[in-house]
Parts: C-alpha cells; sequence; structure tokens
C-alpha cells in the first residue's frame, strides 16, 4: 500500500478499539500511515490533520473475511466473472490477485459500509480452488498497492458445488466422497512432494518444482490457512477429519450448520467465517440456514466472523447482518469481533489491521452513531491514515477519493 508522510488525529468521537473498552472523548492518532496512540491524553502534534468525530463513533475499519470482490465482477456479467477455474478438480496453484479489478464497483461499496479490508477468494466449483489475496479496499493504482498479504490461505470446497460441477461432466468428483478423495489425494502426493524436495536439497541435486504442490506444501508447513467452503454438519465432520489426516490449520467457511458441532470446533479451536446471512435457501445443504445459529456457534465459544460472500451479498451490507446477529441473539461485543479482530486473528492479518491498537495500520472509520443501528452510516474512511471515503450529507452521497498518486 502506497502511502506519503502524513500526521491525522481523529478526535472527540466515542473510540471503540474493540479489542479494548471503548474510551468517551477519545483519540485516534495515525502517523505515517501507522496508529500512534489511542486515548484521552493524547499530544496531537501542531502539524496534525484533525478529523473531528464529536458525537460520532469511531472504530477500527472492518475486515470481510471471505469475498470475491474484484474477482466476480458486478454488473459485468460473464466478461466480470474469474471466480473459478473449472477446468481440473485442483486449481492450487492459481491466484486470486491475477483476476482482480480494482474498479469493481464493490470496493467502492466496501468504503460505504465501513469495510477497509478484505480477503478475496477463488470460488467453490473446485474441490481445490486456489490461494486468496487480503487487499485494502482502495488507494493502490493496481491491485499491488493494495495487498495486505499477497497469498492468505487456500480456498477448499466440500458439499454440493463441486458435486455438481463435475457430476454434471460425468466425472470425478461426482459425489461427497469423491470430493474428499481428490483432497486426500492432493494432500499425499504433497506430503511426498515434500519429502522428496527436502533430500534433493540434503544432496545438493536439482529438483523439479510443481507450482501446485509447492502451494499446497505451503498448507502442510503451516503457512497458508486451509479454507473450507461447507455448509452441511456432515461435510464439517469431513473437514476436520481432513485436517486432522494433514495437520493444517483449518478455517471453516460459511458453517451455517456448524451449531450442529459447535462443541467440537470450540474444543478444537477451528475457527468459522459464517454466512452470508440474507440469502435464500437455494440449495439443499441451505436448508437449515438460521441467524441465530451464528450465536449457537458463539455461545459455544467458538471464535466467529461474519461475510457476505460478496456479490451474493453486498459487501456494504457486512455490518447489517452483524446487526441481525445480535437481534438473534450474538453479544454485541462479539458482533463487534466478528467484523474486526477475530477475521484479522484467524487470517493471520492482526499485525495489520482488526484493531485500533498502537502499531497496526491507520484504517479508522467515523460512524454517525453505533454502527449496529441500521440508521447509522460511515461518514469518514481513512486507510492509513489518508482519506478514502466521505459523507456528502448536503448532497447525500458518499465521495470517494482519488486513487493515491505513486510513492
Amino acid at each position: 500500500m502506497t502511502t506519503s508522510p502524513s500526521v491525522v488525529a481523529v478526535v472527540g468521537g466515542r473510540v471503540v478499539p474493540v479489542s479494548a473498552a471503548p474510551i468517551e472523548d477519545g483519540t485516534v492518532l495515525v502517523v505515517d500511515g501507522r496508529i500512534a496512540a489511542v486515548g484521552t491524553d493524547v499530544a496531537v502534534p501542531a502539524e496534525a490533520r484533525i478529523v473531528d468525530a464529536t458525537g460520532r463513533w469511531v472504530l477500527p475499519g472492518f475486515v470481510e473475511a471471505h469475498g470475491h470482490v474484484g474477482l466476480h465482477e458486478e454488473g459485468e456479467g460473464p466478461a466480470g466473472n474469474d471466480t473459478n477455474e473449472m477446468v481440473r478438480p485442483d486449481t492450487a496453484a492459481v491466484r486470486a490477485i491475477d483476476a482482480v479489478n480494482i474498479e469493481d464497483e464493490g470496493f467502492r461499496d466496501a468504503l460505504a459500509g465501513g469495510v477497509t479490508s478484505v480477503v478475496v477468494k477463488p470460488g467453490s466449483g473446485n474441490p481445490i480452488g486456489g490461494q486468496s489475496v487480503a487487499l485494502k479496499t482502495w488507494g493502490g493504482r493496481t491491485v499491488d498497492e493494495q495487498v495486505i498479504r499477497a497469498a492468505v490461505s487456500v480456498k477448499s470446497a466440500l458439499g454440493e458445488n463441486p458435486k455438481r460441477v463435475y457430476g454434471e461432466r460425468k466425472q470425478l468428483p461426482s459425489t461427497r466422497l469423491g470430493t474428499a478423495l481428490v483432497i486426500r489425494e492432493a494432500f499425499t502426493k504433497a506430503q511426498h512432494y515434500r519429502a522428496a524436495r527436502a533430500a534433493a536439497a540434503d544432496k545438493g541435486e536439482p529438483f523439479a518444482s510443481d507450482l501446485g504442490l509447492e502451494v499446497l506444501a505451503r498448507v502442510l508447513d503451516g503457512e497458508l490457512y486451509w479454507d473450507q467452503h461447507t455448509h452441511r454438519h456432515d461435510d464439517i465432520a469431513t473437514a476436520l477429519r481432513l485436517a486432522d489426516e494433514f495437520g493444517y490449520k483449518l478455517v471453516i467457511n460459511h458453517g451455517t450448520e456448524g451449531h450442529k458441532l459447535a462443541d467440537v470446533l470450540a474444543e478444537r479451536d477451528v475457527p468459522v467465517i459464517f454466512g452470508p446471512m440474507f440469502t435464500s435457501r437455494s440449495k439443499v445443504e441451505l436448508r437449515d440456514r438460521a441467524i441465530e445459529n451464528l450465536a449457537a456457534l458463539a455461545a459455544a465459544g467458538v471464535r466467529v466472523a461474519i461475510t457476505t460472500d460478496h456479490p451474493v451479498v453486498p459487501i456494504n451490507f457486512l455490518v447489517h447482518q452483524a446487526t441481525l446477529a445480535v437481534k438473534e441473539g450474538l453479544p454485541v461485543q462479539t458482533a463487534l469481533e466478528a467484523l474486526t479482530t477475530n477475521p484479522a486473528s484467524f487470517l493471520g492479518l492482526d499485525d495489520r489491521v482488526g484493531a485500533l491498537e498502537v502499531g497496526r495500520d491507520g484504517d479508522v472509520v467515523v460512524w454517525s452513531g453505533d454502527p449496529l443501528d441500521v440508521a447509522s452510516r460511515a461518514e469518514h474512511v481513512l486507510i492509513e491514515g489518508r482519506t478514502v471515503y466521505t459523507w456528502d450529507a448536503a448532497a447525500h452521497r458518499g465521495v470517494v477519493v482519488e486513487r493515491f498518486p505513486p510513492r
């Protein structure tokens, strides 16, 4: 992300760091793109640009933990949809970053919803779909200038999607057991590949690399998370079984029947990125989907995040899903954590984003009021201390700034 030296102070608001107690009449000081101070007794340098948050709420930018913004563009039809490379079941080597169009309108919508970070993932058509990328939602001239982490996880899918895609072609996998086989065979090959690579290195011999197996070896080494698309409880059980076999870091994505195994997920500390919540029950594996299932997961001790699965649900509705989850029993603090600290933590981004803490990026959003009140709106959005969005009350519209110039 390109930034220029700057000092910005957001003053006078109700500061909600999320990772700490709210601060009345607080100040968030951002210096050169990073948070330098948070509190009531903050020395504001004379050269600081002041953002007056009096009577407002000040929160960290939200983190969308599972979306396809820029990868599945809105209003572009097939020409703008690069979500799935469905030519073979295992496409671990493909990278979402190579198909993200930062001019997708979804990025502007993200700002209006206070979302400053998004993990963009390949789709769920393949048992092994490819590598995700964590991005800021505005600022660069190219996607590379918005990268937080170039590779965060590998997307994988169980359940109806891959069996439908490949079953229609009458090829493997056309069943749930076939999908598990594809994943199991791929990781077995990766284990052998990793051992052979190490042996060649010990002997100083050349070794022919394989892009897909290199990626899976990184999963086995714990460098990349395994993002498992799964809805039904039996598919979640399969996800746990596979993770036990190969020892990778599992994150359940969707988990709409996760409440049926909530105690198991909590005991194993397997986090769940829950949602989307506004969709219809469009397929059999969604028939037990319910917003209150998220509250049940959290009550059992499962770490949870919330997703729109954009563009399934517009990304600016991320916060509204949290509001409805509170209505159905999710504690307010947990709802805020599900939008910020939790996804940042269990996707390895918490050194950069997810809370108003000293040392993290200056991604700060000034809300007109409590963001969980549907009448509140994001009025001022900063990414790394740079203003990227403001609400023009007179014109009743949001204003997005021009993209940042190069460093």
